[in-house]
């Protein structure tokens, strides 16, 4: 059993219950109630799908891998992949937060903290254990 692993798994699904709540509330429903053209605005509401696909798909992966369910070099390349990932979108969201016009925008964005944090600890699975 990996505990880093399980921890990250856990922020995972805190993650996806954040975006399933959170997430549609603050964002999917004022962006679908929002008069802009209507194939951009089904290309966003597909986007915001594959984002819950990837963040229900990755929390499965980090809890499997965590009660040591699949083989352990499986494991590593998987949980490897979903930590590289959680990184780029941590440091892709950061960089949005310094460079946009928006007012106090680590209030606004402030998902890179889940995502740094999901990767740290699913790379310290890696390299710890």
């Amino acid at each position: 059993m990996n505990y880093y692993f399980i921890a990250a798994a856990i922020l995972g699904f805190l993650t996806c219950i954040g975006h399933f709540t959170y997430g549609v509330k603050q964002y999917l429903n004022p962006m679908l109630a929002a008069s802009f053209d209507p194939v951009a605005k089904a290309i966003m509401h597909c986007v915001f799908h594959y984002v819950s696909a990837f963040l229900v798909l990755s929390t499965l992966v980090l809890a499997v891998c965590g009660l040591d369910l699949v083989s352990y070099m499986q494991g590593i390349s998987l949980v490897l992949f979903v930590a590289l990932n959680f990184a780029l979108f941590a440091v892709w969201q950061i960089y949005f937060a310094f460079f946009s016009d928006i007012n106090s925008p680590f209030k606004h964005l402030f998902q890179w903290t889940l995502f740094s944090s999901i990767s740290a600890l699913s790379l310290m699975g890696i390299y710890f254990t």
